[in-house]
């Protein structure tokens, strides 16, 4: 059995772990890696290859953060709906990992090289993923620092406000 510091454990530090997340992958993803692109100083291959180090540096860090987020509900009593706001991330990590980053790695190689690939959607499943990921991350985070902690808060931070006319509520 735990004791009262020790089951608030993942309610308390996981909230903020995840917004860190959340806004890493923002920093990463969505700031610099568009930016680097629009430097006119900066090659297409050096931009490239930067981004291919940067990415997968990145999905190190993210590894890290999943199992220090898996390591902190395994050693207190998380939140309701805690192992289900890490599947999605979880989700995301191992697809980049295992198929996204090596088809990636595949498509810089080429281009570095001097070949030109032909079009492919990867770039933008991609994205897709990240924005998933960080939405998904954002929920969680926001709705487990709300003042309401009871129950799956996290998921409420997600839906839509009741926009039923008042006189028609219970």
């Amino acid at each position: 059995m735990t004791g009262p510091s020790e089951s608030s454990r993942a309610s308390r530090l996981g909230p903020g772990l995840i917004l860190l997340w959340a806004g890493l992958t923002l920093g990463v993803a969505f700031l610099a890696t568009p930016a680097k692109f629009l430097a006119p100083s900066l090659s297409l291959t050096v931009a490239l290859d930067v981004g291919r180090q940067t990415f997968h540096l990145y999905n190190r860090v993210e590894i890290g953060l999943l199992l220090g987020l898996v390591g902190l509900g395994a050693i207190s009593t998380p939140p309701r709906g805690w192992w289900l706001a890490l599947a999605v991330p979880a989700g995301v990590i191992l697809t980049q990992s295992l198929w996204l980053l090596p088809r990636l790695d595949a498509r810089v190689a080429a281009i570095i090289a001097g070949a030109v690939p032909p079009p492919s959607p990867l770039h933008v499943i991609y994205i897709a993923a990240e924005g998933l990921k960080t939405l998904w991350l954002l929920a969680f985070g926001l709705g487990g620092l709300s003042p309401q902690t009871e129950g799956a808060s996290w998921l409420r931070a997600a839906t839509l406000p009741d926009l039923t006319p008042a006189h028609t509520k219970d």
